[in-house]
């Protein structure tokens, strides 16, 4: 039953009477046991998202605390006396954060399963919540509903139509948004007009995911989740407000929400944006999530977020059974013209680093490791080294959690403030200081991160394979001056078999250490990702004990394809004489604890050299071992 539950949770009567002939149970048995199997996997995920719920309600209440303590403003420094014109700004600032606290309290403590946290009926918080954006931010609610409406109706044209208004280009197969049709479609004089110095992005692309279709709601409808999905692409996301509650099953609320989207290397600046979400049920098996961003903002926010804006983009979801969900993925933006680090200039101006190829394999890989996590019946070759499925669960968490906690250590965030450091490498290398105070999930004190991004001429699918291979390790690691190197456990976190989990054991003459070794790659990107580890807490994981305050610092890789979408120089079936041009982009970062205490000087030059050492001695290693020319 368990294998089956794992292909199909919800099995007609026809599977059920099969199943009870072979096992010589009765039907209505059979059907018992998969209503409690799903009441049972629903629960795990009801504890997940309110533990995840309650820590972002301690987080918020902080950060109010800290407003009304603080004597000066958090983003200048100017004490109160002379930011007289910024008052306003705070007082919105402080709204908002006041009532993300009360709708996760609601949440978590008083709304029950399956219903909406903002009941239809509550008149004083619907109008204290328009209150807000007609007195600050000068939005009236009609505005915002019918740009949601008009929203939908262009994501549903732009999802669905092909010629004339979407193209497959000849050379790389990609869709190309034909703009005259589109501007004939869709635009008028008053409707999302172009700004001056701005470009636009377009994109679209489908694919099939892992997933029940009211999961995948319940994902995109909370921005934690949402953010969850996608770890590499989004370093910051939050729901502003609540504008409409919708009906029943959340079927038509409307959010003001905010994302800081980003790219895994400090070369690249990210994309912040604020957009309403649009949830729509098109049918029983269909539903529709649309973001739009709002003419009409300029005067009520900071500039820096008017750089990017969306059109109508987002996705159709469609359940096709069997654990599968069909997903189409638009993404349509307006960006403002910047200058680009010219490694990167390719990838971004093309839109393939935040177009809706990016989107879509990155949901798919996320969707496919929660299938993984959850799974009961997982074959020997797929969980090695490991004996239980809590020890199993309990390892693939924690190296979520790291990996999480590598991209949002790597990308040019707003939680980063990077450093080009001078020296006689001639590697561009970023250096940020942080200081944790008080999460237990890594090391406390002062830590230096460390970046460096460069193009080698090799696929991405071979530097992939080389950093991954623990047989490989020593002719580029530098750290752990290891003799010898052996896989204590290995756990498949998806179908392809790049995508795993490896618990690593490092045998020097000084001591034993472990590493926790997480490898990710799909059609876009790929990722090694990996973090020294205590032996007895690591010891502690693999036999299912909780791993929410081991402590760890990941450093790593990131690797994609240059972006030079090229074809081989002939038409052959062996790969090794398909020559053809381009390279990869590979990001190399570190991290480390440069103090135990959060007090102490932030860094000296002596941190920084060795910093610098460690990543201009590894990129050489890589480059020499693949016989790439300096």
């Amino acid at each position: 039953m368990e294998a089956l539950f794992k292909e199909c949770p919800h099995p007609d009567e026809k599977q059920r009477l099969e199943l009870s002939k072979k096992l010589g149970l009765h039907p209505r048995q059979v059907k018992f046991w998969f209503q409690n199997r799903r009441t049972q996997l629903k629960a795990v995920h009801e504890r997940h998202e309110n533990s995840l719920l309650k820590a972002e309600i301690d987080k918020l209440q902080e950060e109010l605390r800290d407003a009304l303590k603080k004597k000066y403003c958090p983003n200048c420094g100017s004490t109160k006396d002379n930011i007289t014109s910024e008052e306003n700004k705070l007082r919105i600032e402080n709204s908002r954060l006041k009532a993300e606290v009360e709708r996760l309290r609601s949440i978590t403590g008083k709304a029950p399963h399956g219903t909406s946290p903002y009941p239809a009926g509550n008149d004083q918080e619907a109008r204290s919540s328009l209150d807000f954006y007609k007195g600050s931010l000068g939005l009236e609610k009609s505005h915002i509903m019918d740009a949601a409406y008009r929203a939908l109706e262009e994501l549903r044209k732009m999802a669905s139509q092909g010629e004339p208004l979407w193209i497959r280009s000849n050379e790389t197969g990609r869709e190309i948004l034909n703009y005259d049709e589109y501007r004939k479609e869709f635009c008028d004089e008053s409707y999302m007009s172009m700004q001056p110095g701005k470009y636009v992005e377009a994109s679209r692309e489908s694919g099939v995911v892992f997933g029940d279709l009211p999961g995948l709601v319940l994902a995109f409808m909370d921005s934690h989740q949402w953010e969850e999905l996608f770890p590499c692409l989004m370093s910051k996301a939050s729901t502003v407000d609540v504008i409409c509650n919708g009906g029943a099953n959340r079927d038509g609320v409307i959010q003001l929400m905010f994302a800081e989207i980003q790219m895994l290397t400090p070369l690249v600046a990210t994309r912040e944006v604020y957009f309403i979400r649009y949830s729509k049920r098109l049918g029983a098996n269909q539903w529709a999530y649309v973001d739009v961003s709002l003419d009409g903002l300029k005067d009520s926010i900071d500039a820096s977020m008017l750089k990017c804006r969306k059109r109508p983009s987002g996705c159709i979801i469609e359940d096709k059974s069997n654990g599968h969900c069909k997903v189409t993925w638009v993404e349509h933006l307006e960006c403002q013209r910047t200058t680009v680090h010219a490694l990167y200039r390719t990838i971004v101006n093309s839109g393939l680093a935040f177009g809706a190829k990016h989107w879509i394999a990155t949901l798919q890989q996320q969707c496919e490791r929660l299938v993984f996590v959850m799974a009961t019946n997982v074959p020997v070759k797929d969980s090695s080294g490991v004996t239980t499925l809590a020890g199993r669960k309990s390892i693939l968490k924690l190296a979520q959690r790291m990996a999480k906690s590598f991209c949002r250590a790597i990308g040019d965030s707003s939680l980063n403030s990077w450093t080009k450091v001078t020296g006689k490498s001639r590697d561009d290398i970023r250096v940020a200081i942080r200081k944790n105070l008080n999460d237990p999930g890594e090391p406390l004190g002062t830590i230096m991160s460390a970046a460096t991004s460069v193009w080698l001429p090799v696929s991405h699918q071979v530097l992939f394979d080389f950093l991954r291979d623990e047989n490989r390790r020593m002719e580029w690691e530098i750290m752990s001056n290891a003799s010898q190197i052996k896989c204590v456990a290995n756990l498949a976190k998806g179908q392809d078999r790049g995508n795993v989990v490896t618990a690593l054991a490092l045998q020097s003459n000084e001591h034993k250490m472990w590493l926790l070794q997480d490898c990710s790659s799909n059609a876009y990107e790929s990722t090694v990702i990996y973090a020294p580890l205590n032996v007895n807490a690591m010891q502690g994981v693999i036999t299912g004990c909780d791993s929410g305050n081991v402590a760890l610092l990941p450093s790593g890789f990131s690797i994609l394809s240059d972006g030079i979408e090229t074809r081989p120089l002939v038409i052959t079936r062996r790969p090794e004489e398909k020559i053809a041009e381009g390279g990869s982009l590979l990001t190399v970062a570190f991290q480390i604890q440069i103090s135990n205490s959060s007090t102490a000087k932030l860094y000296t030059e002596s941190h920084v050299d060795s910093i610098k050492n460690i990543i201009s001695r590894t990129l050489q290693n890589i480059r020499n071992s693949l016989h790439c020319e300096d």
